[in-house]
């Protein structure tokens, strides 16, 4: 908990002024667990800006050599990560997550799975879905404007930009029509209500960030 506090306030006190932090819809992010973050994932910047606008301590997905070396998996672990397989269907992880969920905790999931290129939403994985639908933990969809251009994929060092963040209006989990278990049809058209709700969002995190003579939030509203 104290390496957790520490690197929150950290990111805080340096990251926010250093991106001139803009946000909006920030005051979702004080609702109680469970609950999932489900934000677009455009930079490695992304996970901790959007955890450490909460006061909850956020469960992160992380790829598994994030955790290597030694040391970073040490620390990354004590930020609240726990490591999953990329490419495989990683139960373990998946039943990890869910157990955190039903414990009432907070957890951050990119539902498009990879960083992406664009601002335009990549394919929905169901894994979102699934978890919500299993739990009962609504959906926060996160769009995030700017990370990308401050460390893209396969950059070394971070670069000052402006940087937004827009949090949307909860989704509730996947059910069924009479509102009993969800289906895959259901987990489908769920998905699709995501993925909109993502394009929403990542596009009003694009005008903030875009707008221009616009000073960053203050601290005090940003964690209110």
């Amino acid at each position: 908990m104290l390496t957790w506090r520490a690197a929150r306030g950290l990111v805080r006190s340096l990251l926010f002024r250093v991106y001139r932090l803009r946000a909006a819809g920030q005051e979702q992010l004080r609702e109680a667990g469970p609950l999932i973050y489900a934000p677009v994932h455009r930079s490695h910047l992304d996970g901790p800006l959007l955890g450490s606008l909460t006061h909850h301590r956020v469960r992160y997905l992380g790829k598994q050599e994030l955790f290597s070396p030694r040391p970073l998996g040490w620390f990354m672990r004590s930020m609240g990560a726990f490591a999953v397989r990329r490419g495989a269907a990683d139960l373990d992880a998946m039943r990890a997550a869910l157990e955190l969920l039903r414990n009432g905790e907070v957890l951050l999931v990119f539902p498009e799975g990879a960083r992406q290129p664009r601002d335009d939403i990549a394919p929905i994985f169901d894994g979102t879905a699934w978890l919500a639908a299993k739990s009962g933990a609504s959906v926060l969809p996160v769009g995030i404007a700017g990370t990308r251009e401050s460390m893209p994929s396969g950059a070394r060092f971070p670069r000052r930009t402006q940087v937004a963040i827009v949090v949307g209006e909860p989704l509730a989990p996947p059910a069924g029509p009479d509102g009993g278990r969800a289906r895959r049809p259901d987990m489908t058209a769920w998905t699709a209500t995501l993925a909109d709700a993502l394009a929403d969002c990542q596009q009003r995190a694009r005008a903030l960030a875009d707008e221009p003579g616009r000073a960053r939030t203050p601290m005090r509203d940003l964690v209110p």
